[in-house]
């Protein structure tokens, strides 16, 4: 169902007040999504990649209660220091936190979400590898979920996990981009975290490895 140009004016500027807060620059045209509704914003360009299938619209749920709760947080409720950098993604509001270790800089990113409980993970890690332009695999669960995927995807405007990923302690998940921006705000990955392409290459150059990881 397509959405008035009222309401979508107030998608807009919601988002904008949120990265203007955190300061940031909205993505750019090509990628201008709503990151609450998933909706495209002046005509987003899209494309299907395959770690999680169908991207999740969850047409019944409020989004507007997804909406207030993204706002800025401070570090210590979460960690007991900023040693080597902190990083919080939170599953409720869909956005990732980032404290440098001098806790001068902060930043917030609308994100994606794994999009059932059982593909969920929670807890502490930290970062293990950080790659720039990474290739793809799906994992022995998803292939045998969805024998046709692909067993390996390069580096590409094809690959699933962007331009930047952050390999994270546990096996198979990742902090990484994604081309397609249908998936941010969403529930649309088999487990891992996902950013703008824009964000997720300032992330990237934000944290190094050890950087302390919190998924809630």
């Amino acid at each position: 169902m397509s959405k008035s140009p009222a309401l979508n004016r107030r998608a807009f500027l919601g988002t904008a007040a949120a990265f203007g807060a955190a300061g940031l620059a909205l993505p750019s045209v090509a990628q201008q999504i709503d990151p609450y509704t998933g909706q495209p914003i002046y005509g987003a360009t899209t494309g299907a990649t395959p770690d999680a299938g169908a991207v999740q619209y969850e047409t019944q749920s409020d989004q507007r209660h997804n909406i207030s709760s993204w706002h800025a947080q401070d570090w210590r409720p979460h960690f007991s220091n900023l040693t080597n950098g902190a990083v919080l993604a939170d599953l409720t509001s869909r956005a990732v936190h980032f404290w440098a270790e001098d806790g001068n800089t902060y930043r917030v990113y609308p994100s994606s979400i794994p999009v059932s409980k059982d593909l969920t993970r929670t807890g502490r890690t930290e970062i293990i590898k950080k790659v720039e332009g990474p290739s793809w695999a799906p994992t022995p669960e998803m292939k045998a979920r969805n024998p046709s995927w692909p067993d390996f995807v390069p580096p590409g405007p094809d690959n699933p996990m962007g331009t930047h990923a952050l390999w994270l302690s546990w096996q198979y998940y990742r902090i990484h981009g994604t081309h397609d921006t249908r998936k941010i705000g969403r529930k649309s990955s088999n487990g891992c975290i996902g950013l703008y392409n824009e964000h997720i290459k300032e992330l990237f150059g934000l944290t190094k490895v050890g950087t302390q990881v919190l998924i809630i």
